[in-house]
């Protein structure tokens, strides 16, 4: 197994573990101060890794790649502001399947603007991921 496969599945089973914590967590309080609070777990644990790594060099940090990033943390943080709340509403085993669609347009945004090759392989893949879903939560 490759090293980004070990990390693909450890973020499939955090993940996993973030809707059924996330659901428990988000049951008698605001959804917006749910997410508040795990953003400031991640931003103290990320810290504390850069830390332990000696990793602080916000040198080779470009501007184009200051943008990036935070428009990606805006988007992070819309998700994450959408997501528990829709668990705060719904059922975890139905929230998840439909957060996870995120899978389908990553695919049809990664060709559209990136330019990566859609492969007969990753179509049926993305349509699989859209019946399951569909399945999942009518």
């Amino acid at each position: 197994m490759n090293s980004w496969q070990s990390y693909a599945l450890g973020s499939a089973f955090f993940a996993a573990l973030t809707a059924i914590l996330g659901k428990l967590g988000v049951a008698e309080i605001n959804s917006n101060l749910a997410t508040f609070i795990r953003t400031i777990v991640i931003f103290l644990m990320t810290a504390a890794v850069i830390s332990y790594q000696h990793k602080w060099d916000f040198a080779q940090v470009s501007q184009r790649t200051l943008v990036f990033l935070v428009l990606s943390g805006l988007a992070t943080g819309m998700s994450w502001l959408c997501y528990y709340r829709a668990l705060q509403l719904g059922n975890a085993s139905q929230v998840a399947p439909v957060d996870k669609l995120s899978v389908a347009l990553s695919v049809l945004l990664a060709v559209i603007f990136l330019h990566e090759k859609l492969t007969l392989k990753a179509g049926l893949g993305v349509a699989l991921i859209l019946a399951g879903t569909l399945v999942m939560v009518l």
